[in-house]
């Protein structure tokens, strides 16, 4: 098992080579109703004045919130590279923007009503101490709401890009392979409610979203090409997994040139008793 260290220091180095990866990637995504990954976690946490982003990356998710009024706003995030990209953002110029561990919050506490997180938690070890810290600068009734990755949906392209990566990994050396990342236990109800009922938060409140990502080839090929897996392999590998990939998805093509792919998402909602 990896150490917390590892998985740090290689999400560091991933995110400093492509800081806004995680943004580009589902900022265009939608769920069957129209919103993003993003404004759907925004509405879990509407009415909360003073809101934490847990591994804000960007600052995508910041601005959404910011579109809600006179709301003290800050984010947290272990990438220089990315946090500095949030501070280019106008809608961020009152945020407070740290660089730092969820594990360690650099917050006093009780100051927030709400805690968000999209595609953070899942990735952090000492998940106790996460939950533990999130408990501490939330104020009692704050809400946490995250959303966490769920994997493929049918047949569709992340599916099969999926099995062309799994086939491209098996037999690399380890020096090729990204660190195992996170606990879990935050990707199942159960799971997440065995972590935060013990530093104090209600029952999780879950919901399963499919996210459109469907386009051209191309536009697939990028959002799907974004996971971490593909950080440690040679250029020449990730040429032939596209190239494979191309050919892969041909048949599921139609004739407007979209290529339909879905990912599942976990919407998690708790609040802080």
């Amino acid at each position: 098992m990896a150490t917390t260290a590892s998985q740090e220091a290689f999400l560091q180095a991933f995110h400093a080579e492509q800081p806004s990866v995680t943004a580009e990637v589902f900022g265009r995504g939608r769920a069957l109703d129209g919103r993003s990954s993003y404004e759907i976690l925004c509405d879990r946490v509407a009415g909360s004045r003073r809101v934490l982003d847990l591994g804000c990356g960007d600052g995508l998710l910041l601005e959404c919130l910011a579109r809600e009024g006179d709301r003290q706003l800050a984010g947290v995030d272990l990438s220089a590279e990315s946090l500095a990209l949030a501070r280019r953002r106008p809608a961020l110029s009152g945020a407070r923007l740290e660089q730092g561990r969820a594990q360690e919050l650099p917050f006093a506490d009780d100051s927030f009503d709400a805690c968000a997180a999209h595609l953070a938690l899942m990735l952090m070890g000492e998940i106790e101490q996460v939950a533990a810290e999130v408990a501490r600068v939330l104020s009692p009734g704050g809400v946490l709401a995250c959303v966490m990755g769920g994997g493929a949906v049918g047949g569709e392209a992340y599916a099969r890009f999926l099995g062309l990566l799994r086939s491209t990994v098996t037999n690399l050396p380890a020096a090729q392979r990204i660190p195992a990342l996170g606990d879990g236990r935050t990707r199942s109800r159960d799971g997440l409610d065995s972590v935060l009922g013990p530093a104090g938060f209600s029952a999780v409140d879950w919901e399963t979203i499919h996210l459109d990502l469907s386009g051209r080839v191309g536009q697939v090929w990028t959002a799907v090409s974004g996971m971490y897996d593909l950080g440690p392999l040679d250029r020449a590998t990730v040429e032939r997994l596209r190239e494979a990939f191309f050919a892969e998805v041909m048949d599921m093509t139609t004739p407007g040139g979209r290529v339909p792919c879905a990912v599942a998402m976990h919407v998690a909602t708790a609040r802080l008793r």
